[in-house]
């Protein structure tokens, strides 16, 4: 889904140099004399992405071998005579359904394993750009499902409180949805409102994959596994995960590091946050203003969910009061500020599902601030 169009939106994440496309639909840095690869045309603009590509070909291979240790232990407990035929009903049902999602996993995967190159890992810890160590590849698995298969409510309702905070006129020309996940509020937000160009970016090559090929109208099937199964057929539940219909031009998927974006200063006009800025290792007050630097003059910050800071300090989890005030401590006029009552992850197979709090929080950029430093990851001995 690249397009030289694409490019005004793109820099370096290494450098902050605008980025080339080149004929083949790749890209490049011409200042740093990097070529950055793509999974299944979904740009890869890692600051050191050989490297970070081989770190989530190891998160990977740890998914496989944990789901195939989980077959092995449900194959060991059929063993047991003993067992009632309804244990034995539920347990055959989830042997099939893990043995099944490996295979599926490691095709839909394929992309990742075909990049094999090793990154230097002296320019990796020198640029601190490692990931998060509470990161695994099927971190966010049920937002899948919810995306593509059964999240109908849900998304309808996120799509209602963002979009009816898109600014007031006719188009936007450049949106971006930082932590797009599974893509499907992106998807929504381009399908149905006058965007010209929509920017989806997420670090997780599993979301983007599946993004990639939701919204391009091609059906995957994986499992999914409830939390609290309404019943025994509901243990493991073949999902077929697709977008209502293929997204139209101008939609641009693109896997990079929400700190060391891969974006150009100024270049937009929406930047859409959604339950991100609460989950990221960085001070919110540095969040912010790499927010600001990303958008035009004028430019509007929408902040949706929970706002649940889970940040190591206690001096950084911030309330909803502290969090306003920083927004305008940055570079932003006074947010507007709502909060509803949303359907959250309510599998129609689990009794887990329940009502969320969200805030959706909108501010216009009224004037720059001073751009942080470059982020820095956590040091290897502490990850």
């Amino acid at each position: 889904m690249s397009s030289p169009a694409l490019a005004a939106y793109l820099a370096c994440p290494r450098c902050e140099q605008p980025l080339r496309h080149y004929p083949d639909r790749s890209w490049g840095c011409g200042a740093c004399g990097i070529n950055f690869p793509s999974l299944a045309d979904v740009p890869c603009l890692f600051a050191e992405p050989a490297a970070t590509l081989t770190e989530w070909r190891g998160k990977l291979q740890f998914t496989l071998e944990k789901l195939g240790k989980e077959a092995t232990e449900l194959q060991a407990e059929l063993q047991n005579p003993r067992l009632r035929p309804l244990t034995r009903d539920r347990l055959n049902l989830l042997n099939r359904a893990t043995v099944d999602q490996i295979r599926r996993l490691r095709e839909l995967l394929t992309p990742l394993a075909v990049h094999q190159a090793q990154g230097t890992l002296a320019t990796h810890m020198a640029l601190q750009t490692r990931l998060p160590g509470d990161q695994g590849l099927t971190t966010y698995y049920p937002n899948i499902h919810r995306d593509w298969a059964w999240g109908d409510k849900e998304n309808e309702a996120a799509l209602r409180l963002v979009g009816g905070a898109l600014p007031g006129r006719d188009s936007v020309d450049g949106l971006l949805v930082l932590g797009s996940g599974a893509g499907r509020l992106a998807y929504d937000l381009h399908q149905e409102y006058a965007v010209g160009l929509t920017l989806a970016l997420d670090f997780n090559p599993l979301l983007a994959l599946i993004a990639r090929r939701a919204t391009a109208g091609e059906a995957t099937e994986l499992w999914e596994f409830p939390l609290a199964p309404r019943t025994l057929a509901e243990h493991a539940v073949l999902r077929e995960l697709v977008a209502p219909e293929p997204v139209r031009e101008g939609f641009h998927l693109v896997l990079g590091d929400a700190l060391r974006p891969p974006l150009s200063a100024g270049s937009f006009d929406v930047i859409v946050t959604p339950w991100v800025v609460d989950i990221l290792p960085e001070d919110f007050r540095i969040l912010a203003v790499r927010l600001n630097n990303l958008l035009k003059p004028g430019g509007r910050w929408i902040c949706f969910g929970s706002l649940s800071f889970a940040q190591a300090l206690t001096s950084q989890r911030y309330s909803l009061e502290e969090t306003l005030a920083i927004v305008m401590d940055t570079g932003f006029a006074e947010p507007d500020v709502r909060e509803d009552d949303i359907p959250y992850m309510c599998s129609p197979a689990s009794r887990h599902g329940r009502l969320e709090n969200v805030i959706t929080i909108v501010a216009d950029k009224t004037r720059s601030a001073p751009q942080p430093a470059r982020h820095r990851a956590l040091p290897d001995w502490l990850i």
